[in-house]
């Protein structure tokens, strides 16, 4: 079993020590570009974040592209044989991290504990009346492990939710939309809209102005998958119009965030550094590990991507 560890801006070696204690024999290392004339050691699997197409290109063995977080535009970018699988993490330990940024997020907004900030900082105390959750509702796009488990922690707050995904998923006691016909429906009974979209052709600048206008008076959005699927202006003239009541945003077109970006000073912007769910290296190893345990064995991998589509 031969394996290539190609992870950008990641320390390989507690990786790698993690998979030979996980899958004892495995010969992995971590891919170093061939230099001219040399021939590369090559893999029959690689687990990967974001690689450069050298590295597809020299791998020509390749069977699987175990990637370590779930999110596979980098992949997707990528020159891949039509024979090479992407594997993408169900969870690792990110779903539940997730759930707790979007659920602050929403209490935030609905508790309106932005205003206490203020308050605090100009010294007055003041009394705020308490929301109805009935004209609160919160909108998830995108309804797969990371959206689910989010849609289902809302639930415990007593928040009407929805979910909106291409395809038919039926979560108890949620609200569902499929579609693009359904999307409009979707988004005009939607107070708060979360992102959790992965991102596609179909799926990019799906955040702009015509969709983010169709929000109720009043808007909040909560951008957590990937910053191409917002339109930066779109929110700002949407924002200072009055239309939407602010944002919290934890991925950005470019990353890290450049220092002249309006979002830094924007009054209604809550920005954090891509923080709401890491990957947990025990975690996804233990999942990499049984996935390539189940290829050796013949079996079903789960998580496997649909190049086309993306998910």
């Amino acid at each position: 079993m031969k394996i290539a560890f190609c992870c950008t801006n990641t320390k390989a070696e507690p990786w790698l020590e993690a998979f030979r204690q996980a899958l004892p024999g495995v010969d992995i290392w971590e891919w170093q570009a061939a230099t001219p004339g040399q021939t590369p050691k090559l893999a029959d699997h690689a687990v990967v974040w974001s690689p450069p197409q050298s590295f597809i290109d020299e791998q020509t063995q390749l069977q699987n592209l175990f990637n370590i977080g779930a999110g596979v535009d980098a992949l997707l970018k990528l020159n891949l044989p039509a024979s090479l699988n992407i594997v993408r993490l169900n969870d690792a330990g990110m779903s539940v991290q997730m759930a707790e940024y979007v659920c602050h997020a929403v209490i935030r907004y609905f508790r309106e504990f932005n205003h206490y900030d203020k308050d605090q900082v100009e010294q007055r105390w003041s009394y705020r009346k308490p929301a109805w959750r009935a004209e609160f509702p919160v909108g998830v796009l995108g309804a797969g492990v990371l959206g689910s488990k989010v849609a289902q922690a809302l639930q415990q707050f007593e928040f009407p939710v929805n979910v909106w995904s291409r395809s038919p998923k039926q979560l108890p006691g949620l609200t569902s939309y499929t579609g693009l016909e359904q999307l409009p429906a979707f988004l005009k009974a939607s107070k708060v809209l979360v992102n959790l979209l992965p991102l596609t052709p179909d799926t990019e600048n799906i955040l702009n102005h015509a969709n983010l206008s169709q929000l109720q008076a009043g808007a909040y959005l909560i951008n957590v998958a990937r910053g191409k699927h917002l339109v930066d202006q779109d929110l700002i003239n949407l924002l200072d119009q009055g239309h939407m009541a602010g944002a919290t945003l934890d991925v950005f077109r470019v990353e890290p965030l450049p220092a002249e970006h309006a979002f830094w000073k924007h009054p209604k912007i809550v920005v954090t550094p891509h923080t709401s769910a890491r990957t947990l290296r025990e975690e996804s190893v233990a999942q990499i590990a049984s996935k390539i345990k189940a290829v050796y064995a013949g079996q079903f991998i789960e998580g496997r991507v649909d190049k086309v589509r993306g998910y």
